[in-house]
């Protein structure tokens, strides 16, 4: 991953700001040389707040940046001036980021809208002047509260990538080639396991001037949900897709073995996956005919649309833009 500019896991420490104090102040002026309390309220502290920002894929601005400081809240003053708020620290963040507790990992919220704004470290509350604690039996109240104290903590920001296809398979199944025919991303590849380290997102252009996303997942091994490999962190990409299309290239031993695989690890990792929409490609599929491909479909499950293809010879890619539009359309 070093290198990458696709930074997808972050932690970060943040400390809102101090409230203000209010003020103990008594109105002094000409002739009133005893004025009733007139301390103003402090200030809010500055919260730190995540937002959504729809032209953000990664959180490398992030990765370096492991300390963020609010702004403290002014004092309130004389006169019932109330104290300047401090300044709010927005941090912006793609969409599907999610900010979890790194003490409990508990999940806190996620971001998955352009412009949403979600409060990470909430500001501390302004004190209140003395002028609220007059009272007929207390005219001079030399009470003012302090500002509340600020908030702190470590955070995991963990990205989730969104797209309306998925592309999952073991390494090397030709996910990221299918990914540069069908759009216009350029990922690496070459024919060797793990050449894909990170998602890479393309857009389809579809049928009157339609498109849709597509992501290619770096590949699954078995184990992956237990952690080999890469582990979560390529299965938590798969959890934002609508359609997952599995890839199993035609030269592989056990076609049906493949699937399974892949399909038991998604189940380890959530269950829930496998209520999404399902396609099932045989990639590289130029290599075989007709008799051989209805070996490999008699082997196949048949809860699952099965459809030929080759990136290389744009054999059936087509067919397979009008079968995920339908998916995607029917969702």
């Amino acid at each position: 991953m070093a290198g990458s500019n696709f930074i997808d896991y972050v932690k970060i420490h943040c400390k809102s700001g101090h409230g203000g104090a209010g003020s103990a102040h008594f109105y002094r002026g000409r002739g009133i040389p005893k004025g009733g309390p007139d301390g103003g309220d402090g200030g809010r502290g500055g919260h730190v707040i995540l937002r959504g920002n729809k032209q953000m894929w990664t959180l490398l601005h992030l990765k370096y940046r492991k300390h963020v400081l609010g702004n403290d809240g002014k004092n309130g003053n004389k006169g019932d001036r109330h104290g300047a708020d401090g300044d709010d620290v927005y941090l912006d963040v793609p969409l599907g980021t999610i900010a979890k507790d790194a003490e409990t990992g508990e999940v806190l919220f996620e971001i998955t809208e352009d412009g949403e704004q979600q409060i990470l470290m909430r500001g501390g509350r302004g004190g209140m002047g003395n002028s609220h604690f007059k009272s007929s039996t207390n005219q001079t109240p030399l009470h003012a509260q302090p500002g509340e104290e600020h908030q702190e903590g470590w955070t995991i920001l963990e990205l989730k990538v969104l797209a309306d296809v998925g592309l999952v398979g073991h390494p090397n199944a030709g996910k990221s080639t299918l990914l540069s025919v069908l759009s216009a991303a350029k990922p690496e590849i070459a024919d060797y396991p793990f050449t894909t380290l990170v998602p890479n997102l393309g857009m389809v252009e579809y049928r009157e001037y339609k498109s849709f996303v597509v992501a290619d997942i770096p590949g699954i091994i078995e184990g992956a949900a237990e952690g080999k490999g890469l582990g979560h962190r390529f299965l938590r990409h798969i959890e934002r897709n609508s359609i997952l299309l599995f890839m199993v290239p035609a030269d592989a031993q056990d076609h049906a073995r493949e699937y399974k695989i892949l399909e038991d690890e998604l189940v380890k990792y959530n269950p829930e996956l496998l209520d999404k929409q399902r396609v099932l490609a045989i990639s590289k599929s130029d290599m075989l005919d007709a008799e051989l491909e209805a070996a490999i479909l008699a082997e196949l499950p048949k809860d699952i649309e099965v459809i030929f293809i080759s990136a290389l010879s744009n054999t059936n890619i087509t067919q397979l833009k009008d079968l995920l539009w339908r998916q995607i359309t029917a969702n």
